[in-house]
Protein backbone atom coordinates (compact mmCIF):
# COMPACT_ATOMS: atom_id res chain seq x y z
CA UNK A 1 0.00 0.00 0.00
CA UNK A 2 1.80 3.77 -0.97
CA UNK A 3 2.16 5.75 1.86
CA UNK A 4 -0.43 8.73 2.14
CA UNK A 5 0.53 12.33 0.10
CA UNK A 6 3.00 10.71 -2.07
CA UNK A 7 3.41 10.39 -5.81
CA UNK A 8 5.74 8.55 -7.95
CA UNK A 9 8.38 10.11 -10.27
CA UNK A 10 6.45 8.78 -13.67
CA UNK A 11 3.14 10.15 -11.85
CA UNK A 12 4.73 13.83 -11.88
CA UNK A 13 6.34 13.27 -15.14
CA UNK A 14 2.98 12.77 -16.67
CA UNK A 15 0.77 15.18 -15.27
CA UNK A 16 3.88 17.80 -16.18
CA UNK A 17 3.69 16.32 -19.77
CA UNK A 18 -0.13 16.63 -19.69
CA UNK A 19 0.34 20.57 -18.70
CA UNK A 20 -0.45 20.47 -15.19
CA UNK A 21 1.47 22.71 -13.71
CA UNK A 22 2.32 21.89 -9.60
CA UNK A 23 5.38 23.79 -8.05
CA UNK A 24 7.98 21.35 -7.40
CA UNK A 25 9.61 22.21 -4.33
CA UNK A 26 13.02 20.92 -3.79
CA UNK A 27 14.24 20.92 0.25
CA UNK A 28 17.57 20.10 -0.68
CA UNK A 29 20.78 21.66 -0.06
CA UNK A 30 22.58 24.54 -2.42
CA UNK A 31 25.40 21.94 -2.69
CA UNK A 32 23.03 19.42 -3.95
CA UNK A 33 21.15 21.30 -6.25
CA UNK A 34 24.02 22.50 -8.26
CA UNK A 35 25.02 19.32 -8.93
CA UNK A 36 21.21 18.33 -10.42
CA UNK A 37 17.69 19.38 -10.20
CA UNK A 38 14.17 18.78 -11.51
CA UNK A 39 13.91 21.92 -14.06
CA UNK A 40 11.82 24.62 -13.32
CA UNK A 41 11.75 23.48 -9.41
CA UNK A 42 11.66 26.44 -6.64
CA UNK A 43 14.34 25.73 -4.42
CA UNK A 44 14.02 26.33 -0.47
CA UNK A 45 16.45 24.60 1.80
CA UNK A 46 14.58 22.30 4.09
CA UNK A 47 16.20 24.49 7.25
CA UNK A 48 14.93 27.68 5.97
CA UNK A 49 11.73 26.69 4.99
CA UNK A 50 9.86 27.77 8.36
CA UNK A 51 10.47 30.80 7.60
CA UNK A 52 9.67 30.84 3.85
CA UNK A 53 6.89 29.27 3.98
CA UNK A 54 4.68 32.15 2.80
CA UNK A 55 6.57 32.15 -0.19
CA UNK A 56 3.92 29.08 -1.11
CA UNK A 57 1.09 28.73 -2.39
CA UNK A 58 -1.96 26.87 -0.77
CA UNK A 59 -3.74 26.86 -3.79
CA UNK A 60 -1.64 24.94 -5.83
CA UNK A 61 -0.38 21.48 -6.07
CA UNK A 62 3.04 21.10 -4.21
CA UNK A 63 5.26 17.82 -4.68
CA UNK A 64 8.21 18.24 -2.35
CA UNK A 65 11.17 16.57 -3.34
CA UNK A 66 15.04 15.95 -1.57
CA UNK A 67 17.43 13.33 -2.80
CA UNK A 68 15.64 10.13 -1.52
CA UNK A 69 12.91 11.04 -0.21
CA UNK A 70 13.32 11.13 3.36
CA UNK A 71 13.88 14.88 4.01
CA UNK A 72 10.69 15.40 1.39
CA UNK A 73 8.54 13.25 3.69
CA UNK A 74 9.44 15.40 6.58
CA UNK A 75 8.75 18.42 4.81
CA UNK A 76 5.28 16.99 3.10
CA UNK A 77 3.99 16.26 6.56
CA UNK A 78 4.96 19.41 8.11
CA UNK A 79 3.04 21.74 5.10
CA UNK A 80 0.43 19.56 5.71
CA UNK A 81 0.31 20.42 9.61
CA UNK A 82 0.10 24.28 8.21
CA UNK A 83 -2.42 24.12 5.90
CA UNK A 84 -0.97 22.75 2.67
CA UNK A 85 -3.63 20.26 2.00
CA UNK A 86 -2.06 19.91 -1.55
CA UNK A 87 1.20 19.24 -0.39
CA UNK A 88 2.42 15.63 -1.56
CA UNK A 89 5.80 14.08 -1.30
CA UNK A 90 7.73 12.38 -4.35
CA UNK A 91 8.81 9.34 -3.89
CA UNK A 92 12.82 8.12 -4.51
CA UNK A 93 13.03 12.25 -4.20
CA UNK A 94 15.87 13.21 -7.40
CA UNK A 95 17.64 9.79 -7.75
CA UNK A 96 14.66 7.84 -8.74
CA UNK A 97 13.94 11.02 -11.09
CA UNK A 98 17.46 10.61 -12.67
CA UNK A 99 17.06 6.98 -12.79
CA UNK A 100 13.89 6.52 -14.19
CA UNK A 101 12.92 9.95 -15.89
CA UNK A 102 15.87 11.54 -17.17
CA UNK A 103 18.83 9.41 -17.43
CA UNK A 104 20.94 12.19 -18.36
CA UNK A 105 20.60 13.67 -15.23
CA UNK A 106 23.67 13.36 -12.89
CA UNK A 107 23.55 11.06 -9.84
CA UNK A 108 24.65 11.53 -6.22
Amino acid sequence: MPAPFQMEVEDLDRIRKAGEDPLVLDVREPQEVAICAIPDSLHIPMGTLPGRVGELPKDRDIVVVCHHGGRSAQVTMWLRSQGFDRATNLNGGVDSWARRIDPNMKVY
